[in-house]
């Protein structure tokens, strides 16, 4: 099969799209065919982090595809289906959260290729009202944005959630989950057309992030932040959260608090 695949050197300089060799699935597992496939923040992280020694892997964590090949002992499943790749491996409940999750594209190879192999319980039936497209981007920044959400942050309807650094893909998830959800929602961007965007995506303020938001009159105290930035933004969340409101962290671009 053909592959993009990282080794030799860290970064982006690392990549090479090559012929790779292909895994028939074992006892449980699921061959998929991959008909789209997304890329996040995560990959790049990931390729930074590695080093020249380091085994060859194929980056991708998000994708989906068809059943090509089916393992021993595995159920509920027929060639063809059409599947969406959860790309979390062995988090089988939401209140038993590994110390590190293993994620498809790191440690595993992932989704950048024409095939991968993977445990059947990590392949889901793709609803028919998605496109290829839209399946193959929808697993890593949905989930996680439905988590930090709904999981952890417990939102209610009619609650006010802040989502500073508008414009990532948990973050966009979760803009529209939380409108969806009867929640009102603020956002923060450098960028001007993100701000726009986040309005138009139905965001009640669009804030600049580095205005003083005690500025703005009109913006109620928040309940819930969902965090991704961590050191450079934290203790602006003190002069609008609400007491007794609830800080949820899925990242920290900008270091650690």
């Amino acid at each position: 099969m053909r592959a993009i695949i990282h080794s030799g050197q860290s970064g982006l300089a690392g990549l090479q799209y090559k012929e790779s060799k292909s895994r028939a699935p074992k006892a449980g597992e699921v061959q998929i065919q991959l008909k789209s496939a997304g890329i996040n923040h995560r990959d790049l992280f990931t390729m930074a982090e590695r080093e020249t020694q380091d085994t060859p892997l194929i980056p991708g964590s998000d994708g989906a595809g068809i059943i090509v090949a089916i393992g021993e002992g595995v159920r509920g499943f027929a060639l063809g289906d059409e599947v969406i790749i959860h790309p979390t491996l062995g988090w089988e409940y939401s209140s038993e959260v590994p110390t590190v999750p293993d994620i498809v594209g790191g440690p595993t190879d992932g989704t950048l290729a024409q095939y991968i192999t993977l445990p059947a319980a990590n392949a889901l039936p793709k609803p028919a009202h998605l496109s290829w497209e839209e399946a193959g981007v929808l697993s890593l920044s949905a989930l996680t944005a439905y988590r930090a959400l709904f999981t952890r942050g417990v939102l209610k309807q009619g609650e006010h959630v802040l989502i500073p650094g508008i414009g990532g893909g948990v973050a966009t998830y979760a803009l529209l989950m939380a409108v969806a959800a009867g929640a009102t929602v603020s956002v923060t961007s450098r960028s001007e057309a993100k701000r726009n965007e986040a309005l138009r995506l139905g965001a009640a303020h669009a804030l600049d992030s580095h205005a003083d938001w005690r500025l703005q009159n009109d913006l109620e105290p928040v309940d819930i932040i969902l965090d991704s930035i961590g050191q450079a933004m934290f203790p602006k969340y003190f002069d609008i959260i609400r007491p007794g409101g609830r800080i949820v962290m899925y990242g920290a671009s900008s270091g650690m608090i």
